[in-house]
């Protein structure tokens, strides 16, 4: 593939840059808590939040945690990252870390998250706090069927009213199917089964589409339905990344964007992403604004450390 001029990259990088800052806006404009605070939108890493949340039909390492357990034998690398994100709205503080390996038969991905928020009601500041961690694991039953189940040990509690305390073990299952070498379609149920019920932990299902109509573009569109909970909301997103290679293909510099819309909370977001990938390490930072419903604003990064990484496995 031909490779890109670095001043151009520069040039573009500048560019992406302040079109995140102009979605953005100032970070520290204050906000109230939102109700739609769960363990469905607080894990998510930057690479998730940069597309619009669409990412189960190509869901990878820490995205398939997140999104579609089911994509983690899309690739074969063995890759660990941590990430940070900040939302202002409730003064949230969300940690992950991961360790994924994709090189056996098995891939699986070991993690922990943190999500600590502190929502203003009125003249008092509350606070919630949630642990989550646990062990994924996939299996690709013929090329173009990949299969993956999550299980997650998860401790909240919370001064809110109407979330009590809550610790437990709840499990997700997802799938993906390699329709071509050009489209995936994912599917996915997050905390289907549970062993103490949380507001924090609702069931949900998911699913979208994944496409590469060329090698440098990607394109994906996902769905999500609440099934419980006084919110039982859908929440539709779509993205794109771009992704230019430079100093003779040894590198990467992906270029991200996306909408989102939740009809629950009546809120739709506009987001925006950036990174850098080589053969040895990656870096990834995005942010969210709400432009519709509220004035909700988040920025997270995340980084990424390679180990061995070996060829796509072949759809046929």
């Amino acid at each position: 593939m031909r490779s890109i001029a670095p001043g151009v990259l520069v040039v573009l990088g500048v560019i992406v840059v302040l079109g995140v800052l102009g979605v953005l806006g100032v970070l520290g404009i204050a906000g109230s808590a939102r109700a739609g605070a769960d363990s469905l939108n607080d894990l998510l890493g930057p690479r998730e939040i940069a597309v619009g949340e669409a990412m189960r039909g190509g869901a990878t390492g820490q995205s398939g945690i997140d999104l579609n357990p089911g994509g983690l034998p899309l690739n074969r690398e063995l890759v660990f990252e941590g990430g940070y994100g900040y939302r202002a709205a409730d003064s949230a503080s969300l940690i992950g870390v991961s360790a994924c390996d994709s090189t056996n038969a098995m891939p699986g991905c070991f993690f922990y998250d943190y999500a600590g928020s502190s929502p203003e009601l009125g003249d008092m500041t509350l606070h919630r706090t949630t642990h989550v961690g646990g062990l994924a694991l996939a299996r690709m039953l013929v090329p173009r069927i990949l299969i993956g189940a999550t299980t997650k040990y998860y401790h909240f509690t919370s001064d809110m009213a109407g979330e009590p305390d809550a610790s437990g073990t709840t499990f997700d299952l997802g799938a993906t199917v390699r329709v071509t070498q050009l489209i995936n379609l994912g599917v996915s149920a997050q905390n289907l089964w549970a062993t103490t019920a949380s507001s924090q932990f609702p069931r949900a299902v998911g699913g979208g589409v994944y496409a590469h109509p060329i090698p440098v573009l990607a394109l994906s569109f996902d769905a999500r339905w609440k099934l419980e909970g006084s919110d039982r909301s859908a929440r539709y997103g779509g993205g794109a990344e771009l992704f230019l290679r430079g100093d003779g293909g040894q590198t990467g510099y992906p270029i991200r964007a996306g909408a989102l819309h939740d009809n629950g909370l009546g809120a739709t977001y506009l987001s925006a992403g950036l990174g850098f990938a080589s053969v040895t390490w990656g870096v990834d930072l995005a942010g969210r604004r709400e432009i519709k419903g509220g004035d909700e604003t988040m920025i997270i990064a995340s980084m990424r450390l390679f180990g061995p990484r070996l060829a796509a496995p072949p759809i046929e």
